[in-house]
């Protein structure tokens, strides 16, 4: 039996790069379809060249016979978190059940331990008919006879784009009554030096201030060069961003949302964070920054027949109630999932 030659990919690995892109693409379509959200080549390229200050990234890809199996995924914090580890696996499906898929987790977690990281997170998905425990599922599966725990469910929602006008300007007239002591400022680009520390203030809460679950997490570390340094990958990947925030009478940002628009995937727009300061709650300000954002989006960029994507946790009531309002759809599911080492 032919034996798994494991290789830890290094920058200007330019087949190898493209080979683990493939495998992660085929082993997330045959789960998701259509709605599986894979890096592309081009992304991934960067990441492997360039840390960026806030989390070190590292790419593993599985041979047998020199063709490519098994993709393996591992990230450390730096300033953060530094007991955990994000954890990624994925094989092709004509290739599981072979043992290649642990053979891959025991390579990234043992180079996790190496670290001194003890917590490993990963994920699982599958399609939104399945159950929401994701019971009998290939990933949860896999996980669970690796010791990882189900942490929180998740659901991948979707809009088609681009939105109609007349229900944002509805949504917007009917949350701006709540919200009339705020100003709502929305850009492309960079978050400007005058509030990126209050901007990361908010930003940095959003891993423990959105349900968790049984998973465990720290806040993110607020440090401004870091930031500006994984913009500066953002950028180099050819992702733009889109911002919307919320800003009290002192001037500090107290909500937020980001919307990113990769240039190699032409067919989807990500909603990444939204999140409104505890004490600045009730006033309808993740409605409008959301609808914001998203108009000021449609207006500035050709987004026709892209799809909006969107994770919530699946508990997250007041913000899965403002994407249906919105219009998103569930389309797929997910699973945070840990284990701890020991």
């Amino acid at each position: 039996m032919s034996t798994l030659e494991i290789v830890d990919l290094a920058p200007g690995d330019d087949a190898g790069l493209r080979a683990w892109v493939a495998v992660t693409a085929d082993s997330l379509r045959h789960e998701l379809g259509r709605h599986a959200t894979p890096w592309t080549a081009e992304e991934l390229a960067v990441v492997v060249s360039q840390d960026d200050g806030l989390r070190r990234d590292s790419f593993h890809l599985g041979l047998v016979d020199g063709e490519p199996v098994v993709a393996g995924w591992l990230a450390v914090r730096l300033l953060d978190n530094l007991d955990g580890a994000q954890v990624d696996v994925h094989v092709q499906p004509d290739h599981r059940r072979r043992g290649h898929g642990a053979r891959m987790l025991d390579h990234v977690e043992q180079l996790a331990a190496a670290a001194g990281r003890s917590r490993f997170d990963a994920r699982a998905q599958w399609h939104h008919d399945g159950p929401p425990d994701g019971a009998g599922t290939p990933g949860i599966g896999f996980a669970e006879a690796r010791g990882y725990r189900f942490g929180i469910g998740e659901v991948q929602r979707e809009l088609e784009l681009p939105v109609d006008d007349e229900l944002l300007a509805r949504l917007a007239a009917d949350a701006a009554p709540h919200h009339a002591s705020y100003r709502i400022e929305a850009w492309q680009g960079p978050v400007p030096d005058e509030i990126v520390e209050s901007w990361l203030a908010v930003w940095s809460t959003l891993p423990t201030e959105a349900p968790t679950g049984e998973s465990e997490r720290e806040e993110e570390a607020v440090d401004v060069a870091a930031f500006r340094a994984s913009e500066q990958v953002q950028a180099r990947q050819g992702r733009t961003s889109w911002h919307a925030v919320a800003r009290d009478d002192s001037g500090d940002v107290v909500a937020y949302t980001e919307l990113v628009v990769p240039s190699y995937e032409p067919d989807v727009v990500f909603q990444w964070g939204t999140l409104v300061r505890r004490d600045h709650r009730g006033h309808r300000l993740g409605t409008a920054l959301k609808v914001a954002n998203l108009r000021d989006l449609q207006q500035g960029a050709d987004v026709a027949g892209r799809r909006l994507v969107t994770w919530n946790a699946e508990v997250n009531a007041p913000m899965v109630g403002i994407n249906e309002l919105m219009g998103f759809v569930p389309r797929a599911r997910s699973a945070e999932l840990q284990r701890h080492a020991g």
